[in-house]
């Protein structure tokens, strides 16, 4: 091999090595971007369950619908926003925190 052909090979590895980081800086900087939106969901959701539990540990004995929940908490009473409480509450409900007296209605398991 000729020095020609040296620099030849050693500039196309270097092409290829260039691309390449370019490739893993592309990678890391979307994994970065979509670790800060599951840090930020996972923070609102522990927020969500702190207060939804709070509001119900403040009483125990009454069963909520999903907009009586919004309501005495401040939070919005759209339906985009009443479907994630309820899907939430669905959520604790199956993991044995509350319990359904009755068809939309949540409260606190005794």
């Amino acid at each position: 091999m000729n020095v020609t052909e040296l620099l030849v090979d050693l500039q196309a590895r270097q092409n290829k090595a260039t691309t390449r980081a370019g490739e893993l800086r592309d990678q890391i900087e979307h994994l970065t971007a979509a670790l800060a939106e599951a840090e930020a969901h996972l923070a609102e959701l522990a927020t969500t369950r702190k207060v939804i539990l709070n509001a119900f540990n403040t009483h125990p004995d009454q069963a909520f619908r999903v907009r009586e929940l919004h309501e005495l908490l401040g939070m919005p009473t759209d339906d985009p926003a009443m479907n994630v409480t309820r899907s939430r509450l669905g959520r604790l409900t199956r993991q044995g925190f509350l319990t359904q007296p009755g068809r939309g209605r949540y409260q606190k398991r005794t």
